[in-house]
């Protein structure tokens, strides 16, 4: 075969080609070699953003002059927290009020409860809620609520959950005090009214075990209307009701507080 024959042959046609195609697939080759961990080397897992706190804090001021001399003042903290299967809420409430240098409102609530989920809707949860007011005269009413719940409604922008179970009841009244064993049957419903707007109901009815006479049932309905970003308008209806007070006293006190929410 004579020299100039060897570049007509199919095989010397290919050798410029498969030079060409090595040059092209050098660089990405290197690439991606130094894009890949190295051996013994764990890869790189995203990290999940930790779950925050959704907290916010309210106050409102009521002040009369004239006639009558009044001074209301109410202040409110909610903290709320989910991750995992777990949720997270605490919350307190005080109000204080005179009228003509007389006190005639002195309250102060706090509650934690915690649940543990156990399916997408169902779960385990402890709660302990403490009171004091002073126009009623309850010195202090604690409650342990241990129980179950399940979320009948459980949607980005709405939620309906019940829940059962046995609670302690601690009563210490200006006349002494008392503790017993009862029955908590509690209903939590929210949902958007708008992007801006939100409406929450709370109710709880818990009658004593050995005593259906003796019950307690408190309910809440509130609406929150977004200002800004960051600041909100909170209007909310307060209502308690003690089959048996203690000694002069009534058994439903009912309170309705309007007041300038700001979330942090």
């Amino acid at each position: 075969m004579k020299p100039n024959q060897l570049t007509k042959t199919p095989v010397a046609r290919l050798i410029p080609m498969v030079g060409a195609l090595l040059i092209t697939s050098a660089p990405l080759a290197i690439s991606q070699d130094a894009a890949a961990p190295a051996e013994g080397e764990a890869p790189k897992v995203e990290e999940k953003p930790k779950p925050k706190w959704q907290r916010s804090m309210a106050a409102g001021v009521t002040l009369t002059k004239g006639n009558s001399d009044t001074l209301l003042f109410t202040a409110n903290a909610v903290g709320i927290r989910k991750w995992d299967k777990n949720e997270l809420e605490l919350g307190a409430d005080g109000a204080r009020g005179e009228n003509n240098g007389t006190i005639n409102t002195e309250t102060l609530t706090g509650y934690v409860q915690y649940n543990r989920l156990v399916s997408e809707r169902a779960y385990f949860m402890l709660r302990t809620e403490a009171l004091h007011d002073t126009i009623a005269d309850v010195e202090l009413r604690l409650t342990i609520s241990p129980g179950a719940g399940y979320y009948l409604i459980k949607e980005e922008k709405r939620s309906l959950g019940f829940e059962v179970g046995p609670t302690f009841v601690y009563d210490k009244l200006g006349s002494g005090d008392n503790s017993y064993m009862a029955l908590r049957v509690g209903e939590r419903f929210e949902t958007a009214l708008s992007e801006r707007a939100r409406l929450w109901q709370t109710a709880e009815f818990l009658p004593q075990v050995n005593d259906m006479a003796n019950f307690i049932v408190n309910f809440e309905l509130g609406v929150e209307a977004d200002i800004t970003e960051k600041i909100s308008l909170r209007v909310t209806l307060q209502d308690v009701y003690d089959n048996e007070p203690a000694p002069g006293r009534q058994e439903n006190d009912i309170r309705l507080v309007s007041g300038i929410a700001y979330k942090f």
